[in-house]
């Protein structure tokens, strides 16, 4: 699977900021707690229940788990005390790139090009949730952008909806919809498109989920920073934002709390970092965004 290794990575230099249901299902068994899947649930959170003492954890599954952006999401899971199934292309090299010896994390072969009946297999009936992490890598395959970007984000959208997973997350990019802004012209804008279309992959690929019906969060970063974070969150509407980047920890962090409060739910939400900005809770930086 290719991985959100720096959408940016040619262009982060370039920005400073600047803006513009459902059904439970109920296992009960004498040692296990009941499964209260959040996504199939309207306004609620993704978060473990407890029965006589005893908890289960929410699987989440990530795809693109290797990339800059996606280990940095695994390594949050965990810390939150998620379990996490992380998808990826090589799984020797996962074992050596993400925490090793976690009985919590979970590692499978998942290539999201394959097509979707490969993809419910890996991720598996066993998870609550899909985050997407995936970009492609930089080739001279101009279709590469739209195999990973586009088709793959669909077919994970598409093997969801096979397993009854109802809760999505996409990192996804500011100016996708640049064309839409005014910012055709936008330097950032050309660049990236003239590898293969990336943007207007991704923003396909976007709509495709906004139409499915699923419970989806989609989060648009600006240019990718591997530095820690720098200065706090700031939380736009979409078609905002086409300056500023951020730390990719932030952007970890963004996806974790979505899974976290009902405030993200069918939503497309902006985000740079800003020493200016003041310091806001997640519940208020998503509170803020109208639902789509």
């Amino acid at each position: 699977m290719a991985t959100a290794t720096g959408l940016f990575f040619l262009t982060t230099s370039a920005f400073s900021v600047t803006s513009k249901r459902p059904s439970v299902s109920l296992l009960v068994n004498k040692v296990h707690s009941f499964r209260l899947r959040a996504a199939n649930i309207e306004g609620s959170e993704i978060e473990g229940k407890e029965e006589v003492g005893i908890s289960e954890k929410k699987k989440i599954f990530v795809a693109g788990a290797t990339g800059n952006t996606g280990k940095r999401i695994v390594e949050q899971l965990l810390a939150k005390g998620f379990a996490v199934k992380a998808g990826v292309l090589d799984v020797d090299k996962a074992k050596s790139t993400l925490p090793g010896q976690n009985p919590d994390l979970q590692i499978v072969k998942a290539d999201v090009t394959e097509g979707s009946a490969k993809l419910a297999d890996a991720i598996g009936d066993d998870s609550d949730a899909v985050i997407c992490a995936t970009g492609f890598q930089p080739s001279w395959n101009l279709l590469t952008p739209w195999k990973v970007d586009n088709f793959g984000t669909v077919n994970l959208v598409d093997a969801c909806q096979k397993l009854g997973i109802n809760r999505f997350i996409l990192i996804s990019s500011i100016l996708v919809n640049g064309a839409a802004m005014g910012q055709l012209f936008n330097p950032v804008y050309i660049i990236l498109n003239v590898m293969g279309l990336v943007l207007v992959a991704k923003l396909q690929a976007e709509r495709y989920i906004r139409k499915s019906g699923i419970n989806y969060t989609i989060i648009r970063p600006g240019g990718l920073k591997n530095d820690p974070p720098q200065g706090n969150i700031v939380m736009q509407p979409e078609d905002t934002l086409f300056r500023g980047s951020i730390s990719r920890d932030q952007v970890a962090e963004v996806a974790v709390e979505a899974l976290l409060h009902p405030e993200s739910h069918y939503k497309v939400v902006e985000i740079v970092a800003s020493t200016d900005a003041p310091k806001r809770s997640f519940e208020e930086l998503f509170g803020s965004i109208e639902q789509q």
